[in-house]
């Protein structure tokens, strides 16, 4: 895959995210690695408006960014970190999920409750509300990107990651599904989660493993 595939990729997913109100105007930011480089959104721009060769290319290793004319969205050290900790991350998805968000308001654990999202994200992490942009979150997302492929970031949003924008994309619609379905679930009595014996059952399953394995393929 070249850099012109995963900027074309990178548009793809972008619009998704907006289609299905991940995000809302320019808010939201999605990357992926290619080569020793991570193309990101650029600053100021909703995540459908994003052309192919808007993306920014920015060097993991040194953080230099190439002159596209574009600033790189305001998250930036966010994904840099994560990358730079977790050499296994392919793609960073970072979005504002309404009942995410909800969901951060009034809980901190999201309890694993059906099968889907057992087997596509396991547990999800936390994070206490950190300003944005600032190097803080940066370092609290850096700090559990190797023990959660998927974080909540209290009052704020959520980061999902994975081999590829596929996964990591996905992932982010099951957690956003996962925070309503509990949301909804509440309003009537405390949701029965998964128990531990249960969750190991379906993260065992031959299926299971094998549907994992295409998310994680590009193409």
């Amino acid at each position: 895959m070249s850099s012109t595939d995963i900027r074309n990729e990178l548009c793809r997913y972008a619009r998704k995210t907006v289609a299905n109100k991940l995000v809302v105007g320019p808010g939201g930011n999605i990357s992926a690695r290619h080569e020793g480089k991570m193309y990101l959104s650029p600053s100021g721009f909703a995540l459908d408006e994003i052309a192919p060769e808007q993306w920014v290319e920015v060097d993991i290793g040194t953080g230099a960014i190439a002159d596209n004319g574009l600033r790189p969205s305001s998250e930036v050290l966010m994904h840099l970190y994560a990358y730079r900790q977790n050499p296994n991350i392919g793609a960073i998805v970072h979005t504002h999920p309404p009942y995410c968000i909800a969901f951060t308001l009034v809980e901190r654990d999201l309890p694993v409750m059906f099968p889907d999202q057992a087997a596509l994200v396991g547990t999800t992490g936390y994070i206490p509300y950190v300003l944005p942009t600032t190097d803080r979150l940066a370092d609290a997302v850096a700090a559990k990107v190797n023990g959660f492929s998927a974080l909540l970031l209290g009052n704020h949003g959520l980061v999902t990651t994975g081999r590829n924008l596929r996964e990591a994309y996905y992932r982010t619609e099951v957690v956003e599904e996962s925070a309503k379905i509990y949301l909804i679930a509440s309003s009537i009595r405390k949701p029965k989660a998964l128990t531990e014996a249960e969750y190991k059952e379906i993260a065992s399953l031959e299926s299971e493993a094998y549907r994992i394995e295409l998310l994680q393929k590009m193409k």
